[in-house]
């Protein structure tokens, strides 16, 4: 089976925003508050910002598309907030 387009990319999209949750909280954050060393927050944090609203959208653009119910859409919305959430509910972003 063929997975389309939009999904592919939001699953893509997904992971890599999962990453940089788990890079902002697992060694940057420390590094700073623990270590006084804050000049990976900056960079890491920008980039977990961008991925996050680019995860947003697709969220939006694959509940509009493929019909997802709202309590589909605010499961993957509640859960991109979760540590390891996007790892654990990868199968829900198919179509």
């Amino acid at each position: 089976m063929q997975i389309n387009t939009i999904i592919a990319q939001f699953r893509m999209i997904a992971k890599i925003e999962g990453w940089s949750y788990l890079l902002l909280i697992a060694i940057a954050m420390p590094l700073k508050y623990f270590f006084n060393y804050p000049y990976l927050i900056r960079p890491i944090g920008m980039a977990h910002g961008v991925l996050f609203i680019a995860y947003m959208v697709y969220l939006v653009v694959a509940f509009f598309k493929y019909q997802w119910s709202v309590q589909k859409a605010i499961l993957l919305f509640i859960v991109s907030l979760i540590p390891l959430g996007t790892f654990l509910w990868e199968k829900h972003y198919k179509e």
